[in-house]
């Protein structure tokens, strides 16, 4: 995620409190400083009448705004603290208790055949199946009829029972687990599922929330409170929250607490929440800061106390538990169009058959009376003639059209969707243990959170991506800045004090910064100086570094018992990095509360009153923290984008070096340097009170509250003196330049979408190989509609000039996000959308969250091809889901994308792999096993049509239903299923190599209506042959109709098997086990068939098989029906090949035999190397 898509250089919204003491008092001074020692330091201290406030939260960037909005009485939720029968007197509370399981015992079969129903397919073969019962109808058995669908429901159901299961399981382990809950003034332990909204709890340290709760006390005095958010979102750094002072000094075990929490409804927002609380007759107001959500493991803090305001299915963390998005495959929805065919080619015979069998009737209807199997006239009663099972010439026919639905129906093959499945699972099984896509240090696998586009990744064309923390690290390092308008980069820095860092002596403990940045001479001498004007100036940059943030300084111990290290942790890597670089510098932070923070300045350690602090919001684009400094003044420290902050410098103070400071940004960040602009001012006291005013009241307005703050945060950040400006590095992770270029080798436009600044962006598109030198580079930078228009005009001009000229160089477009505005949703988007299809590159900077969704949008909205977006953050996540294939980057800023993503992985170069191996022989193999199902099942059908020719149209069949049942089941579905999943068309060498090969599933060249059209031709060819070598050595003789079933069912399952074998291009021990296997396999159950004699049939096999004719018979089958194919085949790779046939015989002719023969041994060695 770009954390400065949010601010456009690098800030990530805060959580932080607005806490509010004494709001009565108004006349605040400031008081004389007051000195005291502390572990031999000197601590300067300045006191205010006034304690500490924070404020302007504003609309979360992060988040949804639904907290936001001012909260209506309708809207309103009533939560009485310790009063949970009052809270709950009309039952409209959720309980605690939770359920991720879908069924319960009496649901389950209901509920779960309504799902598998919702298959339009399913529905067809319970209709085949159900006719099937109707006694005019039925062809096959009863029970016979029933059994495909009812295995394949079978198989589902057991499938779905076993995962609610270990649902339900995990359930109960939750709402079992014990609580501390006030009770008759006392804690006593209560199970998590009887927790009540209204009811005081008690959490210990790393004890996990059971629900959300509003912060009551603390075991810190100052009422802050440390938790980490991991189960949550998957953030590992601690987040603060903090206690009402109103509350913060009650003991609920001493005292009652009377109050009423008047709160927003329950919401899917985890970073915001708005109420008020009303206690001893005041009304203060509570916001993200003073909640604490279930989930959250309570950190570095003994003890917190809170009232639960959301619990069980209402709680934030449970509205947040969708699961994984439900999409369908491009393949599954172009196999649609195939099955619409063979519906139409299946009633096309059904209606062959009925209109023939009319005619039939129609000629021999003065014969019917007797006829054997009409048996048209009843003898039976004497002096009685009835008609006797037959209904008339209509009537019959449609029977006829009827019965021969029952007996084609695997024309459309039931077994597909559960053999594709299984596929899937298999597939997926591979891609998560794929050790090439195992991000190492993390130790996180590859996550695939969605199995039924496994065959989409083969297919992809458009690639858009994120910047931050997709393409770099997110790892923020400090590299430069500029102070007074002088630049200060890493060329000028220390080794040697990079390499031994900054450190202070604590009670006789060395303490050190845990990341060490290297410094530069020249600014750490100016820091020193305080007498100096230049020295002063230093200074104040980096308290501000040190201060204007939300980091929390925590002690970690080392191996050597005399050094402990500091590690500051945060919801921002920028932060980090600024506060790191800060106290390599000399101002180390070392604590924080919400009323004070402790920094060593150069050995001097200084204590700095918090009065306010004004976090981040997506308008303002930065944050400010007021501070009662130990010189008895009181400054506001601001930093943010250098948009939003060149607004409020007074440039009339230093225009030179405004102006100079201007000149470092641009030129950090054209060297691809995240930015950040410092600047402060100092307030007076006339100007602190008014502040402190214009907070109280906006703070307690009870509408436009978020507006009011915002206006007060303007306000005082207003006239700042520039201090300065930050240049981080992010750097680029492993493998992405090179990743980048086999996308584009392999036909995939690479479109990153930023929040960064435009020159920022350039830089990274360099150094990725997203830009090359020899690209045209057109740019787009607009403020109105009407230039927008304008500059797209021209633009497809200059591309229709060059695409005139020999020797074309590629085209790269470049767009900011205030020129989208414009374009995006309004009739300059075909205009976009036709530029940037004659592009290589296209590079949108400065975009909001949604209008990275537009971008993606232009392209699927237009075109057939498939698009993929790659991200790792919030602010991603609607461009993950706007794509046909969203993939979430489980990196430093949470698991927001990846719980919105169809798959999840650790590191951007891991998509090649993902794509060009993978994705390839996933879509592959689905496009060959479905063409293949279609193939194996329509033989059958067909070979059963012709003997319908030849029994009158009557729908008698000579193979037996056992037979036909099982074959889909047990004769043909393993090897299919096995090929599916292990099949390899090409190494995992060659097609990384040569990742051109990939664009033969961007061409469809798999699966298509030629290939299914060829299967067509060639299936019927073979059904001919399968029907009539036995037809015709058999005519004279006097072999039964069972027997003759034998041959044809023996001699369909060994076509398509051998079809099957000379298709597959690796083989395994497994492979020629369930192939050769299901011959076998056909033979032994076609054998007990015959020997059970409550069956038809019996002893038919032994009969004919003991002759030499069954066996020629065989063998003329298999030559005569395959040696087209096999001629075809031959014919097509050696004249016509394709890309894949010319890599694969490359494969096997390589310049070194021994290396292909051991090449060949691996292969063969390494199944499940996928």
């Amino acid at each position: 995620m770009d954390s400065n898509s949010q601010i456009e250089m690098n800030e990530s919204p805060k959580k932080v409190p607005d806490i509010m003491r004494n709001p009565s008092s108004h006349n605040s001074s400031i008081h004389s400083i007051k000195s005291k020692n502390s572990s031999s330091h000197s601590v300067k201290e300045v006191s205010f009448t006034e304690p500490v406030r924070y404020g302007s939260r504003g609309a979360d960037s992060r988040g949804l705004s639904t907290s936001y909005k001012e909260i209506s009485d309708e809207d309103a939720r009533l939560v009485y603290v310790n009063e949970p029968l009052r809270s709950n007197e009309k039952f409209q509370f959720s309980g605690n208790s939770i359920r991720t399981s879908k069924y319960s015992i009496l649901t389950f079969l209901p509920r779960n055949l309504f799902e598998q129903f919702r298959r339009v397919a399913y529905v067809y073969f319970l209709v085949i199946a159900v006719l099937n019962q109707v006694p005019q109808l039925a062809v096959f058995g009863r029970f016979a009829s029933i059994l495909p669908l009812a295995f394949v429901l079978l198989v589902t159901a057991v499938k779905d029972a076993y995962e609610d299961h270990r649902r339900h399981r995990s359930d109960k382990i939750e709402n079992n687990r014990l609580a501390w809950v006030l009770s008759n003034d006392k804690f006593e332990q209560k199970k998590w599922k009887d927790v009540c909204v209204g009811e005081i709890i008690k959490v210990s340290g790393n004890e996990t929330l059971p629900c959300d709760m509003v912060l009551l006390s603390t075991s810190d005095p100052t009422g802050v409170v440390f938790v980490q958010t991991t189960n949550l979102d998957g953030e590992s750094n601690l987040k603060t929250r903090y206690a009402k002072q109103e509350t913060q000094m009650k003991n609920p075990e001493v005292e009652k607490i009377s109050a009423l929490i008047k709160c927003e409804k329950p919401n899917r927002n985890i970073y915001g929440f708005q109420a008020n609380m009303d206690i001893d007759g005041k009304r203060i107001s509570l916001g993200p800061s003073n909640i604490i959500l279930r989930g959250c493991e309570l950190k570095n803090t003994e003890w917190a106390i809170g009232v639960a305001v959301y619990a069980g299915r209402e709680t934030k963390a449970m509205l947040n538990n969708s699961g994984a998005p439900s999409k369908r495959s491009r393949l599954e929805k172009r196999m649609n169009r195939e099955i619409i065919y063979l519906s139409i080619f299946l009633v096309t015979l059904c209606t062959i058959v009925s209109i023939c069998h009319g005619v039939w009737i129609r000629r021999h209807h003065d014969e019917l009376d007797l006829m054997q199997f009409y048996h048209k006239k009843d003898y039976s009663e004497a002096g009685e003639v009835e008609n006797y099972e037959y209904y008339g010439w209509g009537m019959e026919i449609f029977f006829v059209f009827l019965m021969s639905v029952i007996v084609f129906q695997i024309m459309i093959p039931i077994s597909l969707y559960i053999s594709m499945e299984l596929v899937r699972i298999g597939q997926a099984y591979f891609m998560i243990n794929d050790d090439r896509m195992m991000d190492k240090s993390t130790n996180s696998r590859f996550q695939c959170r969605a199995l039924n586009i496994n065959e989409d990744l083969g297919q992809i064309k458009y690639v858009f991506s994120d910047k931050t923390g997709t393409l770099t690290e997110n790892k923020m390092v400090f590299q430069c800045a500029s102070i007074g308008g002088v630049d200060y980069d890493n060329g000028k820095a220390s080794t040697e004090e990079g390499q031994t860092g900054y450190s202070i002596q604590v009670d006789g403990m060395v303490l050190r910064p845990k990341m060490m940045v290297k410094v530069d001479s020249e600014l750490l001498s100016l820091s020193k100086r305080k007498d100096t004007d230049e020295g002063r100036h230093v200074r104040d940059f980096f308290v501000a570094l040190a201060a204007c943030n939300t980091i929390v300084p925590l002690t970690v111990e080392t191996s050597d018992p005399a050094v402990n290290l500091i590690e500051y942790q945060g919801e921002s890597p920028d932060e980090q990095a600024l506060v790191y670089a800060a106290a390599s510098y000399g101002f180390m932070l070392v604590e924080r509360t919400s009323g004070y923070i402790v920094i060593e300045i150069q050995g001097e350690r200084q204590r700095f009153n918090v009065l306010g602090l004004h976090e981040f919001d997506s308008e303002r684009k930065r944050m400010s923290v007021i501070l009662g400094c130990p010189d008895e003044t009181v400054k506001v420290f601001v930093k943010g984008a250098d948009s939003s902050m060149f607004r409020v410098i007074n440039k009339s103070l230093n225009t030179n070096v405004v102006r100079a400071t201007e000149t470092h940004l641009h030129s950090y960040s054209s060297e691809g340097l995240r930015t950040l602009v410092i600047g402060m001012r100092e307030l007076s006291v006339s100007e602190f009170e008014q502040w402190q005013s214009s907070y109280e009241s906006a703070n307690t307005a009870v509408m436009g509250r978020a507006s009011l703050l915002r206006k007060v945060a303007n306000n005082v950040e207003d006239r700042l003196k520039l201090l300065g400006a930050s240049g981080i590095e992010d750097k680029l992770q492993e493998g992405v330049p090179e990743a980048i270029e086999s996308l584009r080798v392999a036909g995939i436009k690479v479109w990153v979408l930023t929040g960064d600044k435009q020159e920022t962006a350039i830089s990274i598109g360099y150094s990725s190989k997203l830009l090359t030198g020899s690209m045209t580079k057109i740019v787009i930078n607009n403020n109105s509609k009407e230039s927008c228009k304008k500059s797209l005009e021209d633009a497809l001009q200059l591309c229709k000039k060059l695409t005139t000229r020999a020797g074309i160089s590629q085209l790269a477009l470049i767009i900011d996000g205030t020129s989208l505005v414009y374009i995006l949703e309004t009739e300059l988007e075909e205009q976009l959308f036709k530029l940037a299809c004659n592009c290589t590159v296209v590079l949108c900077c400065r975009v909001a969250p949604l209008q990275k969704a537009g971008i993606v949008a232009l392209i699927k909205n237009r075109t057939e091809d498939m698009t993929l977006a790659i991200g790792d953050g919030a602010n991603d996540v609607s461009m993950i889901q706007k794509a046909d294939v969203g993939i979430g980057i489980s990196g430093q800023e949470g698991r927001q994308a990846v719980m919105a993503s169809d798959f999840a992985m650790g590191q951007f170069r891991f998509l090649v792999e993902l794509l060009l191996v993978h994705g390839h022989w996933n879509y592959q193999r689905m496009s060959y096993m479905i063409l293949y199902n279609f193939y194996r099942n329509a033989l059958l059908v067909l070979v059963l049509f012709w003997y319908v020719l030849f029994t009158a149209f009557t729908l008698t069949t000579a193979i037996t239903d056992w037979s036909s049942v099982l074959y889909s089941v047990i004769y043909t579905s393993l090897p299919t299923i096995i090929v599916g999943i292990l099949d390899k068309d090409l190494s995992r060498n060659t097609l990384i190599k040569y990742p051109q090969l990939y664009v033969t599933g961007q061409r469809e060249e798999s699966y298509n209506s030629k290939l299914f059209w060829v299967m067509i031709f060639d299936t019927l060819w073979q059904s001919i042959a399968a029907f009539f070598v036995p037809l015709l050595a058999y005519w004279e003789s006097d072999v039964d109709g069972s027997s003759l079933g034998d041959v044809w069912i023996l001699t369909v399952v060994i076509l398509v098997n051998l079809h099957l074998a000379m298709d597959i291009t690796r083989w395994y021990s497994i492979t020629h086990a369930a192939v050769w296997g299901s011959i076998v396999a056909t033979f032994v159950c076609v054998m007990i068939i015959d020997a059970l004699p409550i069956l038809p049939g019996y002893w038919a096999f032994f009969n004919i098989a003991n002759t030499r004719l069954f066996w020629v018979c065989l063998l003329g089958i298999i030559v005569g029906a395959l040696i087209p194919h096999f001629v075809v085949k031959v014919f097509v790779q050696f004249c016509k090949p394709n890309d894949i046939q010319i890599a694969r015989e490359a494969e096997k002719f390589q310049d070194s035999r021994a290396s292909q023969l051991q090449g060949a041994q691996i292969e063969m060695n390494t199944v499940f190397d996928h």
